[in-house]
């Protein structure tokens, strides 16, 4: 019996091992239902071969994380670039694609190896500050997030109505097609992932619609895809190129695919288990982010071709003299370069191409913002029950994110006009660049530690890498500052900057472990209390022949575990 044996070291790796201390209460009783309830199971197959059917069991949670790379705030972010820099920005899309991949594909190993989710060991490592102060970060970064699919989806609304449905009431239909989604939810894992793999087609065949009808130059696009290089371009292309990296990489997304791997039943005593799932799950986000790519891709040629040194007075001339002229008074009769938005974006195209482009760019748009209601929801339930071991139920948890999305975007939407509502997109832009290292710095930290990810942690080429990719997050946020916010109205936003510089301030010890030593002042451990037994949880930073131990291996005698410090 367990009882009669003493604490003993285990016999084999045991992944996944380390397990958060129970936190009863009435507010913490799981709900009935959450996306992780129900585990796809994995088929079995011969060992060290590649199998289809593997792979398509391993395929959902990287598709539903590339739902994020095509949000209405990187549909924006691409039209931009084309219209400012034509094709010569292809290349940065092209690598900060794959620069999100390297990011998500730690994330994904995060999870299978441990078997829990960046939110879940962020709340077993850091103290209480620090893990706080993540916890609201991220929370920020979802309700922008949210609001930047309520202004997509408003702003779709009112051109597939030809302008009948105001944008405030756009805004408030919004309310209706969470529940929707919600509802779609108790339908099962599978079918929810095949609609928004559904959500994803309608994106690649509006937006490749736009592309077939605009034929932009073949060459010019290659060139700009393949060589790096950007010539005659000045600050405003620089602020472009700093902005693509920042719309595609969105910092809870990189909590929320760590989350969604764990729905897929993986052994975690089986070495070769956790391996096919890392590569498995590898090869299914990297073709979800090469569709996403494609789909940014179609969006910043088409605005290439069709907007690049647009004047408004030529937007102006171009929309009077098609079936659209109501919607020339948008562009101001001068000659200065059109400051293009989704909204614009949607009508030059129909003046340009007909109203079917204008149609198809509005679906497209309105697929774009619905795919990411659901997924911000998912995102901020793992990151509340992850952090503050705080479960709600799916309902209240959407009811709080977009309560707080669309209160300050309908007083927008009211009281402003569609300028400032597309401005506040862009500054959301921002705002996710900013909150970006607080996703990044986490899980380089704990998929470089040993005691936590054993065999499977970065290697020093991955270190480098991974390294460097964090200063050019901290540099890219450098740049945004220095350019961005000083134009900005109001000296609030400063006092925002100021705070998330602290944040990161509190979080750059751990920084350290990356090549240092692995010396933290105290380490969280399971001491005995009386009254039952718990799992021994150890510390990720245990030191070389600490006892890592298993319920059955828990002497009754010694009591129930309790949370406590370890000081030797």
């Amino acid at each position: 019996m367990a009882s009669d044996r003493g604490p003993q070291m285990l016999s084999r790796p045991s992944y996944g091992s380390i397990s958060s201390p129970p936190s009863p209460g009435p507010q913490q009783v799981p709900p009935r239902e959450t996306y992780l309830s129900e585990k796809i199971r994995i088929p079995d197959t011969k060992s060290g071969t590649f199998s289809l059917r593997k792979l398509w069991a391993f395929t959902g949670p990287g598709f539903l994380m590339s739902i994020a790379f095509l949000d209405p705030g990187n549909i924006e972010s691409d039209l931009q670039a084309g219209a400012v820099a034509e094709f010569k920005l292809l290349w940065v899309l092209l690598w900060a694609t794959v620069l999100g991949l390297l990011c998500q594909r730690l994330a994904a190993r995060l999870g299978v190896v441990t078997g829990k989710d960046l939110s879940e060991v962020c709340h077993l490592y850091y103290p209480k500050v620090p893990r706080t102060l993540l916890w609201l970060t991220m929370e920020l970064a979802i309700v922008g997030s949210d609001m930047q699919e309520v202004i997509g989806t408003a702003i779709a609304f009112n051109l597939l109505s030809a302008g009948r449905i105001p944008l405030w009431g756009g805004v408030l239909i919004t309310i209706v097609d969470t529940f929707f989604f919600l509802f779609l939810d108790n339908y099962g894992l599978r079918k929810l992932e095949a609609f928004f793999g559904f959500l994803i087609t309608i994106m690649a065949l509006t937006f490749g619609y736009e592309y077939v009808v605009a034929q932009p130059s073949q060459g010019a696009l290659l060139r700009g895809l393949f060589l790096p290089s950007c010539s005659g371009c000045g600050h405003p292309e620089l602020l472009q190129a700093v902005g693509i990296v920042g719309a595609i990489i969105m910092p809870h997304n990189i909590y929320l695919h760590s989350a969604l791997v764990k729905s897929r039943e993986i052994d975690r005593t089986r070495r070769i288990d956790i391996q096919e799932a890392n590569m498995y799950f590898l090869i299914e986000a990297t073709i979800a982010l090469s569709v996403s790519f494609i789909i940014n891709l179609f969006v910043m040629a088409v605005f290439g071709q069709a907007f690049y040194q647009q004047t408004n007075q030529a937007a102006f001339n171009i929309c009077a003299n098609s079936s659209l002229h109501d919607y020339a008074n948008i562009f101001p009769m001068n000659n200065e370069t059109v400051a293009v938005d989704i909204y614009q974006g949607g009508v030059i195209l129909g003046c340009l191409f007909g109203p079917a482009a204008l149609y198809i760019w509005a679906i497209g748009l309105l697929a774009a913002g619905q795919s990411s209601t659901m997924t911000g929801t998912y995102a901020g339930q793992f990151v509340m029950e992850g952090f503050l071991r705080l479960r709600w139920s799916r309902f209240g948890r959407v009811l709080l994110t977009r309560s707080c999305a669309i209160l300050p975007t309908v007083l927008v939407a009211v009281f402003r006009d569609l300028k400032d509502l597309s401005g506040l997109n862009d500054l959301l832009n921002v705002l996710q660049s900013l909150l970006l290292p607080f996703a990044v710095l986490p899980i380089l930290t704990f998929t470089s530690l040993p005691g936590l990810m054993k065999e499977f942690a970065n290697g020093l080429l991955s270190k480098v890498i991974t390294s460097s990719i964090m200063v050019l997050v901290c540099a890219i946020n450098l740049y945004f500052v220095v350019s961005y916010l000083p134009s900005l109205p109001h000296p609030a936003y400063f006092g925002l900057v100021a705070l998330l510089a602290a944040g990161l301030d509190l979080l750059h010890c751990p920084w350290s472990h990356l090549f240092g030593p692995q010396l933290p002042p105290t380490l969280p451990v399971w001491t005995p209390r009386r009254e039952g037994r718990r799992d021994l949880w150890m510390s990720p930073q245990a030191k070389p022949g600490w006892k890592v131990m298993r319920e059955a291996d828990w002497p009754a005698e010694h009591g129930e575990a309790t949370e406590g410090s370890n000081t030797q």
